[in-house]
């Protein structure tokens, strides 16, 4: 059988890596894990999945090591229906990948939830951390809650809209970018594809579940023990790739995260949107490169490949 489309605009092996499972038994972590090098590590938000970083990855791995996960319930991991689908069980799942592939000297690039995921996972072990690059996220208790992201967390009626109409991941295509016509048929067929059914979607419904919106909820601790101790990493070399337009991470949360790192080097991308890297990875590629490996001879940024 032909693969789909957007299969040709990400041209990776896969890996798994196996979890113990609340109750017994197992779930599988899907990874890619392209090129040579010190390793960069990206993690993902929601409803997005390791095909978002896919010309990140293209671009970074002619001098590192491009891994890049997929949390349990998202892209090509297994999307059991009972799971802890809370941050802690996502820190803590990111740090036991890290652990069992050694990864070390990592250079972190975290958007969205990946951002208080990866850190979190960081700031568990920071010695096999050496560099962070930060795009549209936050790393504290939500200062405000966008009322398009309120309304999925009407009882018994937002999470049908999130699982059987899939209206969370299908109204990013359009609500969480300011160039839409980057978002081909091909892409959007990427963005949706591990989320074809209201069972594949539970992960999604989740995460916007376990948004804390007082300190009551057991996620808001865990937002305020990442802020608390975000500083005792600034002195890593970071970098902050902000798209202005977001209106889930607002400029505010940019701020929020240079006071938190004040030693990070900013880019403000003026004419990109929640999904930074969709709206500007040609943008995203030098600074990030820069970090990476600031004296390697970079191949000239391509195009990315075409779908036929």
């Amino acid at each position: 059988m032909s693969q789909p489309a957007w299969r040709q605009l990400y041209p990776f092996a896969s890996h798994r890596h196996a979890i113990s499972a609340p109750g017994g038994g197992h779930v599988h972590m899907h990874y890619v894990d392209e090129g040579e090098g010190k390793p960069v590590l990206f993690v993902h938000g929601n409803p997005t999945w390791s095909f978002y970083y896919r010309n990140l990855i293209l671009g970074v791995r002619p001098h590192a090591r491009a891994v890049a996960v997929d949390h349990i319930g998202c892209g090509l991991s297994d999307k059991p229906a009972e799971y802890p689908y809370t941050l802690q069980r996502r820190i803590d799942d990111l740090a036991g990948l890290v652990e069992a592939l050694d990864l070390r000297d990592i250079t972190l690039v975290v958007h969205d939830w990946g951002g208080p995921i990866g850190l979190g996972a960081a700031l568990a072990a920071p010695e096999r951390y050496a560099k962070l690059a930060i795009l549209n996220t936050g790393a504290f208790p939500p200062p405000f809650l966008a009322l398009r992201i309120r309304m999925c967390r009407f009882p018994l009626a937002g999470e049908w809209a999130m699982r059987r109409l899939n209206l969370f991941a299908r109204a990013a295509l359009w609500m969480a970018t300011e160039k839409p016509q980057r978002l081909t048929p091909e892409v959007c067929a990427g963005l949706l594809a591990p989320y074809d059914t209201p069972a594949h979607r539970v992960a999604i419904a989740r995460f916007v579940q376990d948004i804390p919106l007082s300190p009551r909820h057991p996620t808001w601790q865990v937002l305020e023990r990442i802020e608390r101790e975000l500083p005792q990493l600034a002195d890593r070399p970071a970098v902050l790739i902000w798209g202005l337009r977001d209106w889930c991470f607002t400029p505010e949360c940019l701020r929020r995260m240079q006071v938190l790192l004040p030693q990070a080097e900013r880019v403000e991308l003026t004419k990109a949107g929640h999904y930074v890297v969709e709206d500007a990875w040609e943008h995203i590629l030098p600074p990030l490169r820069q970090l990476v490996a600031p004296h390697a001879d970079w191949p000239q940024i391509q195009n990315p490949p075409k779908s036929s």
